[in-house]
């Protein structure tokens, strides 16, 4: 579990270092650091949505987990979450400037205005908790780190999670840190389920993983960056999906020949 502490650990540090600096930026400035996340996730997502073998798993997945993260309103649920992590740790005053930005209204999912989402604490929760979690490095490196005791892709995601940390911080807001609770019981699970998972997990099954997660982060991008309000989380259910698709392959094949 060191590992899933360290990971941890940077984003809080990395957050932390962007409120800081939010103090001191413009808010013209945050706006250009925000545009920025978002064309960096953006081309991050494309780099691995492209890393998909089956084109057909790939539009399903979507699809389907779209239609289900709808109905199940999953999006919706951590977005509450968010907001009750900030009615219990960001009382309304305690803190002051655009380096501790709060849900303008918190009743209210976040909008945008000016070409741009309004700072939102549940917001920059979920989006920095799905950007955090939703990748290969996530499940390979605590695979690894679970069962050989190697910690070098975690450590390598920490180090690149801590740095993005601190422009999300910078353009969300305080939101970003309490991500760290995602990334323990995500990361922390897969550690030590690793052994009982593990013989499940092909280099087919990671890169429709990545495929599918590559697509989400695309969403993200396109949220930060103020082109279409996407509820990003209702698409969660397309990484299971991707799962199922490649665990049912044989089988289906089976029956088919």
């Amino acid at each position: 579990m060191i590992a899933v502490f360290v990971n941890c650990a940077t984003v809080l540090i990395g957050s932390i270092v962007g409120l800081l600096f939010a103090r001191k930026i413009p808010q013209k400035v945050t706006d250009s650091i925000q545009l920025a996340c978002g064309l960096v996730s953006f081309v991050m997502g494309i780099q691995m949505a492209f890393k998909y073998q089956n084109v057909v798993y790939l539009a399903l997945a979507l699809i389907l987990g779209g239609i289900v993260g709808t109905l199940l309103d999953i999006d919706g649920k951590i977005l509450a979450f968010g907001k009750w992590l900030e009615k219990i740790f960001v009382k309304s005053g305690d803190f002051k400037g655009k380096a501790f930005p709060t849900s303008e209204n918190s009743d209210q999912d976040p909008t945008f205005e000016v070409g741009h989402p309004k700072k939102n604490f549940a917001y920059a929760f979920l989006n920095a908790s799905v950007l955090f979690c939703v990748g290969a490095m996530a499940i390979v490196g605590s695979f690894k780190a679970g069962i050989e005791k190697d910690y070098s892709i975690i450590f390598l995601k920490s180090v690149l999670d801590g740095f993005v940390s601190i422009g999300f911080a910078v353009a969300m807001g305080v939101g970003t840190a309490f991500s760290i609770i995602t990334i323990f019981v995500y990361q922390g699970a897969l550690t030590l389920l690793s052994v009982l998972i593990a013989p499940y997990v092909s280099e087919q099954m990671l890169a429709e993983l990545t495929g599918s997660g590559g697509a989400i982060i695309i969403l993200i991008g396109i949220n930060l960056m103020g082109l279409k309000k996407v509820k990003t989380a209702n698409y969660l259910p397309a990484v299971l999906f991707s799962v199922i698709f490649v665990l049912c392959e044989p089988l289906v094949k089976g029956l088919i020949f």
